[in-house]
């Protein structure tokens, strides 16, 4: 590659030994065998099945010795708990996340406090309780079909969570349907200079709006929709809405507003159902 780029050696945790990539800071909560909740912070934790009605899935890759690894494989279940980028956070983190301790040692340290989660158990089992400090959480069931490993003596499993139920506090529950306001979420690089975890804050996220030429104007938007289902009348303000949607997804999105309409009987689609719709899949 000349002087442009220059070859490093790939090593076991390339993520951290032989790149900068950045991650996520979560902590997993779990039920022990002695019924007390265990919290594991983890950063290889990314969404993995992003479409279809209750597939949606995260997975999440740990140490197969891990406390969080052996509650999930008996209990089936865990919560993904979202904290925000508060360096006491990131630094129990640290303390939380270190090797060989069973689960009452280590929550010995804790400065996390626990809710009771409200949703139905599985089975005889009790759902894990939620962090009071995070914004965000996944209640997620293990889907055992899909394999932890493709190798024998693997020290890392590879857990695929469904999504139970995402929560999220007002605050935020509120910025997301507005689609303003993002929180100040923790970026780790990992493990570095054999001594030290190294994390960093975002800077304020900017908006880059789709290029004009990338969008789809306003009559074949009016076009699409009002030949679409010749039952349903489509008011010019309620397809405006649309006008910004990439062609190549614009018949499935007047599909999901068709079908909406009909579930409510409703047979002239308004800027305001436009606006009902997209709350309730936000």
């Amino acid at each position: 590659m000349g002087k442009l780029f220059e070859s490093v050696t790939i090593f076991d945790n390339f993520y951290q030994a032989s790149s900068f990539f950045p991650m996520p800071v979560v902590l997993v909560s779990t039920v022990s065998e002695s019924g007390q909740v265990n919290l594991g912070p983890y950063s290889l934790c990314f969404p993995h099945v992003v479409t279809g009605k209750g597939r949606q899935a995260m997975m999440l890759v740990i140490r197969n010795s891990s406390n969080t690894a052996v509650n999930i494989m008996r209990t089936g279940v865990c919560a993904i708990n979202f904290i925000s980028d508060k360096k006491k956070y990131m630094k129990n983190c640290v303390m939380l996340g270190y090797p060989g301790e069973t689960t009452e040692e280590k929550m010995q340290n804790s400065i996390f406090t626990l809710a009771s989660s409200d949703l139905d158990p599985r089975g005889d089992t009790r759902r894990p309780d939620l962090v009071r400090e995070a914004f965000q959480v996944f209640e997620c069931t293990w889907d055992d079909s899909y394999p932890l490993t493709d190798t024998d003596g693997a020290i890392e499993y590879h857990f695929l969570l469904r999504i139970d139920r995402i929560l999220l506090t007002p605050k935020w529950k509120k910025c997301l349907q507005k689609g303003r306001g993002f929180p100040g979420m923790p970026i780790d690089y990992g493990f570095r200079d054999n001594s030290q975890f190294w994390f960093a804050r975002h800077s304020r996220p900017y908006r880059v709006p789709i290029p004009a030429s990338k969008e789809t104007n306003l009559e074949a938007v009016q076009y699409a929709c009002t030949h679409y289902d010749l039952e349903i009348i489509w008011q010019d303000d309620a397809c405006r809405q649309i006008v910004t949607v990439p062609k190549i997804f614009l018949k499935k999105v007047i599909a999901g507003i068709v079908s909406e309409a009909k579930k409510e009987g409703i047979t002239e689609i308004t800027p305001e159902f436009m606006e009902k719709v997209r709350d309730k899949r936000r």
